[in-house]
Parts: structure tokens; C-alpha cells; sequence
């Protein structure tokens, strides 16, 4: 459960970075909008995102794996259409906010160890 809660915070900071760093993409101004936005970006990564990336796999392939950052972008955007608290205006803005999110989430995810991978002493 704590993994759960820090990934899903992981995932709201980095899309706060994202509405704050990109001029084409908003954020609810509530915490619970936030939250809630972040949850359906999540559930739309797990259960969406690798759908797409097997059947894009060709593409992905040729472009030697860029075409990732177009999918992510469209992750991005499909989240704003499912939620309310989100706003992109563009492929554009989509496409740098994938950036910064995917930075920021790896910086914090490798700073707070969410899966383990550091050994304690």
C-alpha cells in the first residue's frame, strides 16, 4: 500500500511539474483534483499505454524507440479527455509535458527507491 501511495504521488509532482513547466498544459487548482487526475493518468499508463506500445511495436522499432515519446504524449492527452481537472492544448504541449513528466518521475522515483532496488545497511 505505501508503494501504491508514494507511486501515485510520484505521479501527481510530476504532473504539477509539467502543468507549472509547460505553458500548453493546466492543472486543477484543488488537491483532490490533482489526485484524482493523477490515479486516472496512472490507470491509463497500466492498462492503455502497453497496449498501444505491442501493437506500435513496428514503429517503435524503426524509429529505435522514439516513437515512445509520441504514445506518451497521447497517454497524455487521453488523460485529459477522461479527466476533468486536466487541460492540454496540443500535441505540442503534450509532448513536452510527457517529457517532464517521465524526468520528473524518474528523478523522484530513483531519490525515494519506490521499488526497492537500493540495499539497506
Amino acid at each position: 500500500m505505501r508503494k501504491l501511495l508514494l507511486a501515485l504521488g510520484i505521479n501527481a509532482a510530476a504532473l504539477w511539474a509539467a502543468a507549472e513547466l509547460v505553458a500548453g498544459i493546466q492543472l486543477g487548482d484543488r488537491f483532490e483534483e490533482v489526485v484524482v487526475v493523477a490515479a486516472i493518468f496512472a490507470l491509463v499508463n497500466a492498462f492503455i499505454r502497453p497496449v498501444v506500445k505491442f501493437f506500435a511495436f513496428p514503429v517503435i522499432l524503426l524509429t529505435l524507440g522514439l516513437f515512445t515519446l509520441v504514445i506518451n504524449a497521447g497517454m497524455l492527452m487521453l488523460a485529459d479527455w477522461l479527466a476533468d481537472g486536466l487541460v492540454v492544448a496540443g500535441f505540442t504541449s503534450a509532448l513536452l509535458g510527457s517529457l517532464v513528466i517521465s524526468f520528473v518521475s524518474v528523478l523522484l522515483g530513483s531519490v525515494l527507491d519506490v521499488k526497492g532496488k537500493r540495499k539497506r545497511k
